[in-house]
């Protein structure tokens, strides 16, 4: 009984084929600029794909190195530096002081002496000449 039902459903099967090549193959002769317009677009398409591969290739990103030289030519400390990141993280200066485990007036005296230093008056301006002068990426 499933042998008998696995048999007519294979021929079923090619014979559903086999109508489709025909229907595909009439449609090909009645059609054929649709079918030369979609291996172009498609011919195209590829084309594009492997020119944006190519020119937009982004090369891997290298290890930030903090410009040591201007850093010791400011005056800036170790702990000065810490906080400098953080304010460039967009950290708010309790945020700051919870994660170096200072006293939020002592972020302030901190950020205070960055600004001197960098010559800013706004926290913003400080991160801008901190990147300008390559201290943080």
């Amino acid at each position: 009984m499933l042998r008998t039902i696995l048999l007519y459903g294979l021929a079923l099967a090619c014979a559903a084929a086999g109508l489709q090549w025909l229907e595909y193959q009439v449609w090909a002769r009645t059609h054929p600029g649709t079918i030369y317009l979609g291996l172009v677009a498609g011919g195209f398409l590829g084309l594009g794909v492997w020119v944006g591969a190519r020119l937009f290739r982004t090369q891997p990103a290298q290890a930030f190195e903090p410009n040591v030289a201007a850093k010791t030519a400011l005056g800036i400390s170790q702990r000065e530096f810490e906080v400098l990141g953080l304010l460039a993280a967009g950290r708010s200066n309790k945020e700051i002081a919870q994660r170096l485990g200072l006293s939020p007036n002592t972020v302030k005296t901190h950020l205070a002496r960055l600004f001197a230093k960098l010559e800013a008056v706004r926290r913003t301006e400080a991160v801008r000449k901190a990147r300008e002068l390559g201290l943080i990426p």
